[in-house]
């Protein structure tokens, strides 16, 4: 169906699909360009930043679902996406409506092209530029009073590093990326930090106290307001797991920051029916199916401490696969000791191509399998993932234990998309 005489969301899709870079470009140059011939929308609604290693997306989703509780119309823009890019912008608690990213596609293909011809020769705005843009009309197209705006990589060179951010909000840091942000989590913390508007707010999340001095300094030197997140004890939060328990309290100080004061009722009341994909996920099948992305080391330290939890002290049977670039030792040396055997296995390269992650390539599930028996984990190779996530769920249910994927957003849609097809058969 064509949107109101526009392009179709499969249109909008392809688009941004066809401009699939060749490795990252940071920088902010381009991005400014565009959002300035698409009339800065960014600047028509408040905004919140959300930088740091992991929990973004949840902190990011967590935030625009209190603020939305509070009677305040709110968006998010988050990333990656596993399925198609209007999962990257969120209104209220949904996705976006696909007629309305189709639109805010076509309005940024229709400034693209003119912004290029103004680049130096070679240059041209990334397919990460174009879908941040994108995100900004969508958002101010949908009338939100303030975008929770997740950052992609780093922060200080990033698209979304064009936004007025009254609060900022820092939810870990560790090593990532390191070719693009720096060798020590010093130098990452201030890639992130970069992104604190002078006399805004800097919310901190669970940092070490080193990390935490550093911000603190920097936040002093904008003179801006610093809140650390606590975790409240008490509050019964519907999605399990000591690490989204963290978040929710970061994502509080981040809307509290923003709105002044929190409602008691409506926090309850979001924090007992929020629910997340690819985080602790939770999918009601026989044996029980866990999801969670845990794409690092850090990521993965979080999905340990929380699985006894998750699980009910049930064994627990992995399915992994694991994008290349990725630290596979820190990886599967942090989930080792929770897990009871593990099937590795691997994502076709057709499968990652136009999902906004330049050069993806799947580390070889043999590879995994040796990282696994060197973490004193027993493991076996299937290289066709729906075969492996069935092998950990046959393997689970002989155990009387619950299944887990993890170790990239990538798998966890070979999940859902085979366990849709097998149950609309």
């Amino acid at each position: 169906m064509r949107a109101a005489g526009g392009w179709t969301p499969a249109e909008a899709e392809r688009y941004l699909a066809s401009l699939e870079p060749i490795g990252w470009r940071l920088g902010l140059e381009r991005i400014r360009r565009l959002t300035s011939a698409l009339g800065m929308p960014q600047h028509r609604f408040a905004s919140i930043h959300v930088v740091g290693t992991n929990g973004k997306s949840s902190v990011a989703e967590m935030t625009t679902r209190l603020l939305e509780a509070h009677g305040v119309r709110s968006g998010a823009y988050v990333s990656p996406h596993v399925e198609r890019w209007s999962q990257r912008v969120l209104i209220g608690d949904a996705e976006i409506d696909a007629e309305g990213f189709a639109r805010a596609v076509e309005r940024v293909a229709e400034s693209l092209g003119a912004v290029n011809r103004t680049l130096d020769e070679g240059e041209s705005v990334t397919q990460f530029e174009a879908a941040t843009a994108a995100a900004f009309v969508a958002l101010a197209s949908a009338d939100v009073k303030v975008g929770v705006i997740e950052a992609g990589l780093g922060g200080r060179l990033d698209a979304t590093n064009v936004i007025p951010s009254g609060v900022t909000a820092l939810t870990s840091v560790g090593l990532e990326h390191t070719e693009w942000l720096g060798d020590t989590v010093e130098e990452i913390a201030a890639e992130k930090l970069a992104v604190l508007r002078d006399h805004s707010t800097l919310v901190l999340g669970e940092l070490s106290p080193r990390i935490e001095a550093q911000a603190r300094r920097v936040a002093a030197e904008r003179h801006s307001l610093v809140v650390s997140a606590q975790p409240g004890a008490a509050l019964e939060l519907r999605v399990k797991g000591a690490y989204q328990r963290r978040n929710f309290a970061v994502a509080l100080a981040a809307a509290e920051a923003m709105l002044g004061r929190l409602d008691p009722e409506a926090v309850r009341g979001v924090a007992a029916t929020i629910e997340l994909r690819g985080r602790l996920e939770e999918a009601g099948t026989d044996p029980p199916m866990l999801l969670d992305a845990a794409h690092n080391p850090d990521g993965a330290r979080a999905l340990a401490e929380s699985l006894p939890e998750a699980s009910g002290g049930r064994p627990v049977v992995a399915c992994l696969a694991v994008l290349q670039g990725k630290d596979v030792e820190g990886i599967v040396g942090a989930l080792a000791p929770g897990l009871a055997h593990a099937v590795c296995t691997e994502i076709a390269a057709d499968r990652l191509g136009g999902l906004g992650r330049p050069d993806a390539a799947s580390v070889p599930a043999a590879v995994l399998a040796a990282a696994c028996a060197e973490a004193g984990l027993s493991a076996e190779v299937e290289i066709d993932p729906g075969e492996a996530i069935a092998r950990a769920r046959r393997l689970a249910l002989d155990r009387d234990g619950v299944a887990l994927c993890a170790g990239s957003h990538y798998l966890l849609r070979e999940w859902t998309e085979r366990h849709a097809q097998s149950s609309s058969r």
